[in-house]
């Protein structure tokens, strides 16, 4: 059972960070075995893109990989599955919400070169918390037995809420990346989740991995705040339209036409999945206030 309001069992008076209302894990319900990183980062900005293409690189890499959307929009894995496939709340309203007569099929499917997905799927708008909907599906998937033989898996999160309920994902992961763009928005997006990250680290081994820099020609303002806040560019993903078209087209970049543009990206994927499983630094990254950032960013 998930508390919403009051401190992890055992740990009375610690909370997630001043004020925090978050869901907490039921301790049974941690996922073991397997590398676990929480993709984070403005609305927009191509989570979705770089979780299926990550998620396909380490599978390419000889990796099983398990993806979980978290979004109520359902999409994360459209371009493995080529569908919009049920979430857990949709196969879980039609039993009841009684698990047991549920079957891994019900709500694992299988993508482009063997990645499972799976969508979380969300409360209704202004109901619920995302964080309840995050522990459904992982209680599930340990009831089945689904994360018994998997090496990776990759939460997809909602936009730049960083509210408790989809910060829940940030207390199974081992890292936490950020997706942003060389402007000021997903930027200043990316520092308040360095600051959600930070509050998780009092209770939970998460840490702060680094950032994927997405459909930027040029990193020089992302670099400007990794040098203030101790954050650092894990990789850099060029403008470039096929990755546009494949969603579009339903299906990852690894799918699409071996242009030599679109074969340096696929070795980006490759080279950061590699990265990512062989361990990255922990990083002391600390958010900036906000008036830091906007004096901070823009042109000399």
């Amino acid at each position: 059972m998930l508390d919403t309001v009051t401190p992890r069992s055992g740990s009375p008076g610690r909370l997630d960070g001043e004020g925090s209302t978050q869901v907490h894990m039921d301790p049974a319900l941690h996922i073991e075995g397997a590398k676990v990183f929480a993709v984070y980062g403005k609305g927009g900005i191509g989570k979705s893109t770089t979780s299926s293409n990550l998620a396909v690189a380490f599978s390419k890499l000889g990796k099983r990989v398990l993806q979980i959307g978290c979004d109520p929009k359902h999409d994360s894995t459209f371009t493995l599955t080529k569908s919009l496939v049920p979430t857990v709340i949709d196969v879980l309203e039609e039993v009841d919400f009684h698990t047991e007569e549920l079957r891994p099929e019900d709500f694992v499917f299988e993508g482009y070169n063997g990645v499972l997905c799976v969508e979380a799927g969300g409360p209704p708008a202004g109901t619920g918390c995302g964080g309840y909907v995050v522990g459904q599906t992982v209680k599930l998937l340990k009831e089945h037995h689904l994360l018994d033989d998997t090496d990776v898996v990759l939460f997809d999160v909602l936009g730049d809420v960083v509210c408790g309920g989809f910060a829940a994902p940030l207390q199974h992961a081992e890292r936490a990346v950020v997706v942003t763009a060389n402007d000021f928005d997903s930027i200043f997006a990316m520092n308040r989740i360095i600051a959600a990250i930070r509050a998780k680290t009092k209770n939970y081994k998460v840490r702060v991995g680094g950032c994927i820099v997405n459909r930027s020609a040029d990193t020089d303002q992302v670099d400007k705040f990794n040098a203030r806040s101790g954050m650092r560019t894990l990789a850099h993903v060029p403008l470039l339209d096929d990755l546009r078209r494949s969603r579009l087209k339903k299906c990852t970049l690894f799918e699409m036409e071996a242009t030599p543009e679109v074969e340096q990206v696929q070795t980006e994927y490759l080279r950061l999945a590699a990265a990512l499983y062989a361990g990255t630094d922990a990083l002391d990254a600390h958010s900036l206030k906000d008036r830091e950032i906007f004096d901070l960013l823009g042109f000399d």
